[in-house]
């Protein structure tokens, strides 16, 4: 009996199995087409969930034959019910299209703000982009490895990162145009850069949390500035969906490097943000009691683990028409590097550089990154709207610096017992900040044809380092034993005070009027905008000997801190006067017409620009330079056209011309010398603006609502490119200066690819870019005159690369999606081919940076209370910065420290160590 029974107990789950079946189907957006990625599938009797994949797909298996009832629902859009008949088999795929669930007021304003900050948005975005551009979306950004915009800006086609002294990213390269040849932008505002020097802006102050998506400019339209030879980098704020949000994590973690060692540390708190010159006049006799020991008082221990956190809160009043954004993010890393720097010169006639001693440095630094964002924006009704958006960033650093370096006789060699060593250790607080405020207007009339733009802003930046201290100590090794002995007995305690504040006040508008000829649309445009920007620098320097007493002390034997020596200040009154004391002002004025043309298969956008620069500079303190004050003044035109071929509703052909400008920092023109640490540094009053011709077309597919294959060339031909090299002076040819210059014509053209696929739970994303660039730059090499026997240095042109520019750039990331189970992971790597570093004045000297992989993972657990847990690792193959000279002298050879590698000679190794990093994650909406 128990034997028949489980036989029928068989049949009936065969037979039940027989019945069983599956459906499939998609979920799109009815507006656009595109799939919806999570969007929650119910199926009811038995109830059973499940959420749509990367590709917009949803399966149910193990189906009964007859009726169902499904429902989809999606944040933003209407739910949909559906009652279907399950077959047997060859059950119909099912589709269904979700409309907006805003209000008419809100359809634009509000619905685009969320979708805007997703992969389908950002994707879309691209699509219907006048110009060519990339885009992050700020769900990719959540959920990638990076904390700071510029770490997201390596995901990029096209875009390499420059990393600074903890390995951090900081800058971008795009298309193999150095930093410098790129802008920042705010919500489309051009935002002024705290640097000392430099009109580009640093991207390490930004924490990632703060956007709502990134964009990429790689080509300009009239209606853009136009001094963006290699593009421009827009940074979206959060915006205020159509309901009530809020978004907060925290997290923590730790580097590796300080696992493995220790985290050397000063206290900063008692610093003097001012020099003893501003606090007590000109006249002024400063003695050591004036300065803090503070910065002479180092710790050496185990930080604090990392602390990262942020909090956004949005919401709607006022039946939707009024909109507030609140957001704000903090970041307290411990970051560092170990660093040996090999220094080299060319003796004689010598090809090649010898290697003459051996620096090895170690840097920890804290960063505390301040990011806060807020924004109201009131909609009067479709046609009138205003918003205020204010967004301020502070980036502290506090970075103490231990190096020795090691001189031999002559050349560096380790085999001999006995050197010469010098210690030096540098302790420095950098504050930089960025503080933007714009008030914003759109207007329509007269039936949506009349549009009105404008924008009235404010921006402020600043850099401060304020009694940057350093002091250096001699010492000997005897034996292959060092030791340290006295202070160096000229100047070995040095304080300086750096600052420097821009601010700027611009107005921006634009006008346009749209006519329907038939089916097709004609819009013309016109705008324009003022900046005034105001610019001061300040620069002091003390120098501290010791008296005579202590002259001789020797440390660890007569004095165990540093903060016990008795100094003497050689220079009591300082050295501001110098040329990075100094005023700038710089007033751009700007106007633009432009048309648009859209067909059914074409769309064509072209017009002009004009700007008008006048640029000049006042040394507060002149030393002799022939010019003491100096002013550029010119007008360029620049002209673009960018079309737009339309193959199918997913394809199209994208190409463009502009022409663009660069303009000289401000320091670049100012015709002083300041000694750095390893070279003198001049800037050049004769420093031309660059010019640039730039061609792009891109072939774009967009098959699904995430997904996209973009092939795409370029070619750039830049008159007057800027590059720094070094250089000889004119009168006294002993003194060589690192300085910038205009060289001749310069062209940069290459190729790109990128790829982005989803297969429902697994996602690619692949960019590939190939660029190539040469320009002519002099360079010095030595011979023996036939004469007199002497040695003579010759000015030779040498073609190379552009500074900064890699041949091969590659991003791939492996993606896994479980919108049901709540899984986000990813594993990313970047690779950066070989690039020039440094260009040296001697013929086949240059410092190459060599070729690079950085592997970075996250992942996400979320879960239905709203609550994510996740993971992110950074530099997980602990990837160093390695510098080499192509070629090598003979010398180099004999060291046994495997310098010399494929004909090649390694100059520098810098290793960050790993990061790792845990935390949760809120959301409500």
């Amino acid at each position: 009996m128990n034997k028949l029974l489980r036989i029928l107990f068989l049949l009936l789950i065969c037979a039940g199995t027989a019945q069983a079946t599956k459906i499939k189907g998609h979920v799109y957006d009815k507006q656009t087409g595109e799939a919806i990625v999570g969007a929650t599938v119910v199926l009811e009797n038995p109830r059973r969930v499940t959420n749509t994949g990367l590709d917009g797909t949803f399966e149910f298996k193990g189906m009964v034959t007859g009726s169902a009832k499904i429902s989809v629902s999606y944040i933003t859009y209407q739910t949909i019910t559906k009652t279907i008949m399950v077959e047997k088999e060859d059950n119909e795929h099912l589709k269904f299209y979700m409309e907006s669930d805003s209000k008419a007021l809100d359809d634009v304003t509000i619905k685009s703000n969320v979708v805007s900050s997703t992969d389908q948005g950002a994707r879309r975005l691209e699509k219907n982009a006048t110009q060519i551009m990339n885009i992050v979306s700020g769900r990719a950004i959540e959920i990638s490895p990076d904390l700071t915009v510029a770490n997201v800006m390596q995901r990029v086609s096209g875009v390499s990162i420059e990393r600074n002294s903890n390995g951090d990213g900081q800058y971008a390269i795009l298309r193999g145009m150095d930093k410098r040849y790129n802008y920042t932008l705010v919500n489309g505002v051009k935002i002024p850069s705290p640097d000392n020097k430099y009109r580009y802006v640093p991207l390490d102050l930004f924490s990632s949390d703060l956007l709502d998506r990134l964009e990429i400019y790689k080509t300009l339209t009239p209606n853009l500035e136009g001094d963006a030879i290699g593009g421009g980098i827009n940074m979206v704020m959060k915006n205020a969906p159509g309901k009530f949000q809020l978004n907060a994590n925290v997290s923590s973690g730790y580097s590796q490097l300080f696992i493995d060692r220790k985290f050397a540390s000063f206290n900063s708190s008692d610093i003097n943000y001012k020099s003893p010159y501003e606090l007590n006049g000109k006249n002024y006799n400063a003695t050591q009691n004036d300065f803090t020991k503070a910065t002479l008082d180092y710790k050496y221990k185990n930080p604090a683990p990392n602390l990262i956190g942020s909090l956004s809160l949005s919401q709607r009043f006022l039946d939707n028409k009024l909109g507030v954004v609140l957001a704000g993010s903090y970041q307290n890393t411990y970051r560092g590097s170990n660093s040996t720097f090999y220094n080299t010169a060319v003796n004689g006639t010598d090809a090649f550089a010898v290697i003459t001693n051996k620096s090895y440095r170690e840097f920890s630094e804290q960063q505390q990154r301040t990011g806060l964002h807020g924004k109201v924006d009131y909609v009067f009704n479709k046609n009138h709207q205003l918003s205020l958006y204010n967004v301020y960033v502070n980036l502290k650093n506090q970075q103490l610096r231990d190096a020795v370096t090691t001189t031999y006789n002559g050349v560096y060699n380790p085999t001999v017992g006995n050197a010469e060593l010098v210690y030096n250790t540098r302790s420095r607080l950098t504050e930089q900040q960025i503080y933007n405020s714009t008030l914003h207007g759109d207007h329509k009339f007269f039936d949506e044809k009349f549009k009105v733009q404008w924008s009235a802003v404010y921006s402020s930046a600043k850099n401060d380092v304020p009694e940057n201290t350093s002091i250096s100590l001699n010492g000997i090794q005897q034996n292959f034993q060092s030791r340290r002995l006295s202070l160096v007995n000229t100047s070995p305690v040095n304080r300086r005070w750096e600052r420097n504040t821009d601010e700027d006040l611009a107005g921006y508008l634009d006008l346009g009027y749209r006519f329907n000829i038939g089916a097709d649309k004609l819009e013309v445009m016109a705008g324009g905008l003022y900046r005034d920007k105001q610019r001061s620098s300040f620069f002091n320097n003390y120098t501290l000997a010791p008296n005579a007493a202590d002259a001789s002390k020797v440390y660890g034997v007569d004095y165990q801190n540093y903060t016990e020596l008795n100094l003497v200040v050689s220079n009591p009154t300082g050295a501001v006067a110098n040329p990075l004391t100094y005023d700038a002002t710089e007033k751009i004025s700007a106007g633009y017409g432009m048309f648009k043309y859209t067909a059914a298969k074409l769309e064509v956008t072209g017009g002009a620009r004009v700007e008008h620069t006048n640029q000049g500079y006042n040394l507060l303190f002149p030393a002799g330079e022939t010019f003491p004050k100096g002013q550029q003044v010119y007008t360029d035109v620049l002209p673009s056209l960018t079309a737009k071929y339309f193959l199918t509703d997913k394809a199209q052909l994208h190409a463009s011309y502009y022409k663009a400008l660069n303009r000289p920092g401000f320091y670049e023109i100012v015709p002083g010398k300041v000694v750095n640490e390893e070279f003198q540094e001049r800037g050049n009053p004769d420093l031309q603006r660059a010019l640039a011709d730039n061609f792009d077309l891109r072939y774009e597919l967009f098959p699904g609502a995430s997904e996209q294959l973009l092939v795409g060339a370029f070619y750039k031909r830049i008159k007057n490119p800027i590059e720094y090299t070094f250089r000889a002076d004119a009168v006294r040819g002993q003194d060589i200066y690192y300085t910038p210059g205009n060289f001749g014509t310069a062209k940069n053209y290459g190729a790109e690819v990128d790829y982005i696929k989803y297969f429902s739970k697994i996602g690619v994303k692949a960019n590939y870019t190939y660029t190539h660039s040469s320009i002519t730059t002099p360079k010095t090499t030595r011979t023996i005159n036939p004469t007199t026997g002497d040695i003579q240095a010759l000015s030779v042109d040498q073609k190379r690369p552009l500074y900064g520019q890699s041949e091969h750039i590659a991003n791939a990331s492996l993606l896994f999606k479980d919108t049901k189970k709540g899984w986000d992971a990813q594993i990313a790597g970047a690779y950066t081919g070989p690039r020039i570093n440094t260009v040296s004045q001697f013929l086949n000297n240059d410092l190459w940076q060599k070729g690079f992989i950085q592997m970075d993972a996250s992942a996400e657990k979320r879960f239905k209370s709203g609550i994510s847990v996740f993971v992110k690792a950074n530099n997980i193959l602990n990837t160093p910065t390695k510098l080499f000279i192509k070629g090598t002298n003979p010398e180099n050879n004999k060291i046994n420290e495997n310098l010399v590698k494929n004909g090649n000679t390694l100059v520098r190794s810098d290793y960050y160590g790993q990061n790792y990093l845990i935390g949760f994650r809120y959301k409500f909406n």
